[in-house]
């Protein structure tokens, strides 16, 4: 497979930090500029020199200057979508911008074999004094295709901006809505080797997310190589095969999808995924009180993710202050939109129909694998007393865990990529019977004689 992307020990290097005395008035500022020229021009230059740094040494105590991205190596083949994850400051942009060639690196080297079209912000690459119809053409012209060859892209590009009647409009009279819209139409259609994305999926009603994955999805499966950079892991997981992430400039991770994003999101919900309660915080009233909720993979540790495929333990430990009640622990679960998918409620028939005697409990419910649809899940806790019903404890969003789809072919999915509607995703079992056409009956078309 020929190398699309290589990149060998990049580092991108700011100077962020010293602060001069500022002059009393505006006046005085500028007498100061045009005093001291030499001084000021020094002043510019050395915010892009960094001869007084030792570039092999950590200088992560230093404050004058920043790190924003530090030795990072890795290739990218012909027709690969690599997502590309981290959180706010990781250095996600920054490498983009580089291999867009907006910005040179501080050291390092990388080699691009292929035409590359880059979507970094809303309305980058356009003109705003130009409408959109010339935008398109001036973007065309710097990716070295021909006016034939916009012209027959141009009403592709049209329609999936869904601007046409602000096509003659200067761009600068466009919301930042229409500017996307635009800028991603003509990203994806004008066929470049290499389609770098950041973040688009930001902006914009949910629908243009759909076409935007949609014809990311398209643009891979024609053999390109798509660069993708987002926070929506939903998305990065069924798009990409393969995901990097970085972490403070560094590259942190870099491997399959699904491996990957599990790491990322144990490191954000890692915290999210336990939450224990000291004796007098615990909350609760005098019958009990929670003292803790955890979520576990099937190895038995705490876990912020789940491969969709895979079973997930949910555990409530509480404890019950009095004797001779008929308690029935449950937990509910919901969405990141506030839907409840379904309520859980203790099933274990060493415990059912008999009164508990005080003490500590550790009550659990193992979730199935292919169950949950992909996304946030969130954790009400409860337990209430029966005959007559009464509260213990219920806390709401307690914890709460990622549920991760991957586009391997074998979850309930099966071989579609695309968005996929419902707030369940059960495994269903398929049958499909086959008949060959000879010997199906024939069939009488009307009219015909025998």
């Amino acid at each position: 497979m020929q190398r699309a992307i290589q990149v060998r020990g990049v580092s991108k290097l700011y100077r962020i930090g010293t602060r001069d005395q500022m002059n009393e008035s505006l006046g005085a500022a500028a007498i100061d500029f045009l005093r001291s020229p030499l001084k000021n021009y020094r002043k510019y230059r050395s915010l892009y020199r960094f001869d007084d740094v030792d570039m092999a040494a950590d200088e992560g105590g230093r404050n004058d200057i920043l790190w924003s991205l530090r030795d990072v190596s890795f290739d990218v083949d012909q027709g690969e979508v690599v997502g590309i994850i981290g959180r706010n400051g990781a250095g996600k942009s920054t490498l983009l911008k580089i291999l867009s060639r907006i910005t040179p690196p501080t050291l390092g080297e990388l080699e691009i074999r292929g035409r590359i079209s880059s979507l970094l912000e809303v309305g980058t690459g356009f003109h705003p004094e130009l409408t959109g119809r010339e935008n398109v053409y001036l973007n065309g012209t710097i990716l070295g295709m021909t006016k034939r060859e916009v012209d027959r892209k141009f009403d592709e590009i049209a329609a999936f901006a869904a601007i046409d009647r602000f096509l003659d409009t200067p761009v600068k009279r466009y919301s930042s809505g229409m500017k996307v819209r635009l800028a991603f139409a003509v990203a994806a259609h004008l066929e470049p080797e290499i389609l770098i994305i950041d973040e688009v999926l930001a902006v914009g009603d949910a629908a243009f997310q759909r076409k935007c994955l949609n014809k990311m999805q398209e643009v891979g499966q024609e053999g390109r190589t798509v660069l993708f950079v987002s926070h929506n892991v939903p998305a990065v997981s069924r798009l990409c095969s393969r995901v990097i992430m970085l972490d403070q400039g560094r590259l942190l991770h870099d491997g399959p999808t699904g491996e990957v994003i599990s790491r990322y999101v144990n490191a954000g919900m890692g915290t999210m995924a336990v939450r224990e309660w000291a004796e007098n915080e615990a909350p609760g009233s005098d019958l009990g009180h929670l003292r803790a909720v955890r979520i576990r993979d099937e190895s038995g540790q705490i876990a912020g993710s789940v491969d969709i495929r895979r079973p997930i333990t949910v555990e409530m430990e509480y404890e019950l202050h009095e004797s001779g009640h008929h308690v029935l622990p449950n937990f509910h679960f919901f969405n990141a939109d506030g839907i409840q998918l379904f309520s859980a409620h203790d099933v274990d028939p060493a415990w059912r129909g008999r009164p508990r005697p005080a003490g500590r409990y550790v009550s659990s419910a193992l979730i199935p694998g292919n169950l949950l649809a992909e996304g946030t899940v969130f954790i009400n806790v409860a337990v209430v007393t029966l005959d007559p019903v009464v509260k213990v404890f219920h806390e709401r969003e307690v914890t709460a865990f990622q549920v991760i789809d991957s586009i391997d072919g074998d979850s309930a999915r099966g071989e579609w990529t695309g968005d996929m509607k419902g707030v369940m995703r059960p495994m269903l079992k398929w049958t499909t019977r086959y008949t060959p056409s000879e010997e199906l009956p024939l069939r009488r078309v009307a009219g015909s004689e025998d």
